[in-house]
């Protein structure tokens, strides 16, 4: 695999990256994104979804809301959320597939070792 050499990246865009990946630290902020790949969920829908209270949903959600990537409309007494920014599920996926590929590779390795 070839790393394509980039420019340095500005002291606030290594902030800006590193908050981001401070952001999806969560296990259930993932949850609720996936959740929310799906279309726009109520607070309830999601806590459900994720198997979570509302209340710790609701936290959680602010932190997204923070980051902006999640937004948020109210209709009644009821709170919809929804993805705000696609990217970030482009991003959980691209992780995922390196962890995947990384994975596999030694999968093949312990594989060939014991041959």
């Amino acid at each position: 695999m070839m790393i394509v050499k980039k420019e340095p990246m500005s002291p606030e865009a290594v902030d800006l990256i590193a908050s981001r990946f401070k952001t999806l630290g969560e296990p259930v902020r993932i949850r609720m994104l996936q959740a929310l790949q799906g279309g726009e969920r109520s607070v309830g829908q999601l806590a459900d979804l994720v198997g979570s209270t509302q209340p710790n949903v609701s936290k959680h959600l602010r932190i997204l809301q923070d980051a902006g990537l999640v937004g948020r409309r109210q209709e009644g007494n009821t709170v919809y959320c929804f993805i705000s920014d696609p990217m970030v599920i482009d991003m959980c996926d691209a992780v995922r597939e390196s962890a995947e590929a990384r994975l596999r590779a030694q999968a093949d390795k312990i594989r060939r070792v014991r041959r």
